[in-house]
């Protein structure tokens, strides 16, 4: 399938601010771009990429003076398969993980697996090491939060998250990820398009989504916790411990957020990408 997916994002500032994005389709899926990927900018501002130590492509500039309007359209082929299933994916002795596995049993600024650690071996000790445990976190995060576009906000941790109960998609991710420390299994937070093609209807306004990947049996499985079924048309931008690594954009500075649209669907038409509205 050829989906077409983009973003139009707009920040006002008194100053000139600088700016960090993680904005673009992650290196991984670069091969399945059939459009060219480029940011825009409007006022044109100068901007550049570099490799952040997760291998995420990170996008410098400047919002000047008045405000900037950030923009990206492109179209990706997609298999458009579901989110594959392993049963009899085992969870490797943390002797024989790989060294870049290690850092995602740690941790983090907001996957507080101390805090969390007695909860986590008190409801999954139990189960079947593995997939089956894995499943068991996200059924458990899926079941314990309560998804509210209401309760967003920059400063909620997994620990929060476990006890208000409420929460949108990365709080559901930075859970899991947490309870799957917890348990030994390494996991880490990702971000990206995950759009509503196949839904049965449309879920409300269209947002940048996460979810989380555990390794397992020597490789990434990607796991979802909000929707807690294999979901389809998954187009990752960053990977990294947490949403700190991920954040959609750093401002070292006072800039306010003014127009925030996204947009992935069906390219029906070959391949025409849209302007951002």
């Amino acid at each position: 399938m050829l989906i077409r997916a983009g973003y139009d994002i707009g920040f006002s500032a008194d100053h000139s601010v600088p700016a960090l994005a993680n904005l673009s389709v992650h290196p991984s899926r670069n091969k399945d771009l059939r459009t060219a990927q480029r940011i825009m900018t409007t006022p044109d501002v100068p901007v550049y990429d570099y490799l952040d130590s997760f291998g995420n492509v990170c996008t410098r500039l400047t919002i000047p003076a008045g405000g900037i309007t950030i923009s990206c359209g492109f179209v990706i082929e997609d298999p458009f398969l579901p989110d594959e299933v392993a049963p009899g994916a085992r969870q490797q002795p943390i002797e024989e993980l790989p060294d870049e596995a290690m850092l995602y049993l740690l941790g983090s600024r907001y996957c507080e697996t101390d805090r969390l650690s007695e909860i986590a071996w008190a409801n999954f000790g139990h189960i079947q090491p593995g997939w089956e445990r894995v499943q068991a976190i996200v059924t458990y995060t899926h079941e314990r939060i309560r998804f509210d576009y209401k309760s967003a906000r920059s400063d909620k941790t997994a620990w929060d998250a476990h006890e208000e109960r409420v929460g949108v998609c990365r709080d559901y991710a930075h859970l899991a990820i947490a309870l799957s420390r917890c348990m030994n299994v390494p996991a880490r937070y990702c971000t990206g398009y995950m759009g509503d093609m196949d839904l049965p209807e449309l879920v409300g306004d269209m947002d940048f989504s996460a979810w989380f990947e555990a390794w397992l049996d020597g490789r990434w499985y990607v796991f979802d916790a909000r929707h807690n079924y294999p979901r389809k048309g998954r187009i990752v931008m960053a990977r990294g411990r947490d949403a700190t690594d991920v954040a959609l954009t750093n401002t070292f500075g006072r800039a306010k957020l003014t127009r925030f649209q996204v947009y992935t669907d069906e390219d029906r038409l070959g391949m025409i990408v849209p302007k951002a509205p």
